[in-house]
């Protein structure tokens, strides 16, 4: 999906928050994401922005998320 590109990520305890460089955000439940939910703060902020800004990766969970994924509800999709 051309035209969604993350600019920022923020997680609570239920949902996991993608701001899109448009102003919109996404948030989906923070339990689609098993791997995200068992990390500890410290880990959750430390992602960064793959694929020319449409996957997420957190490096030191190796988990990778593409924020298509996010949007067609498909939460094991993983960025390519």
């Amino acid at each position: 999906m051309p035209g969604f590109k993350g600019k920022s990520v923020h997680i609570d305890d239920r949902h996991l928050h993608v701001e899109l460089e448009d102003g919109r955000v996404i948030s989906t439940p923070v339990h689609w994401y098993p791997e995200l939910e068992k990390a500890s703060i410290s880990e959750i902020r430390q992602y960064r922005f793959i694929c020319d800004g449409t996957g997420i990766e957190w490096q030191a969970l190796d988990y990778h998320l593409s924020i298509e994924a996010m949007l067609s509800g498909n939460a094991r999709q993983t960025a390519a």
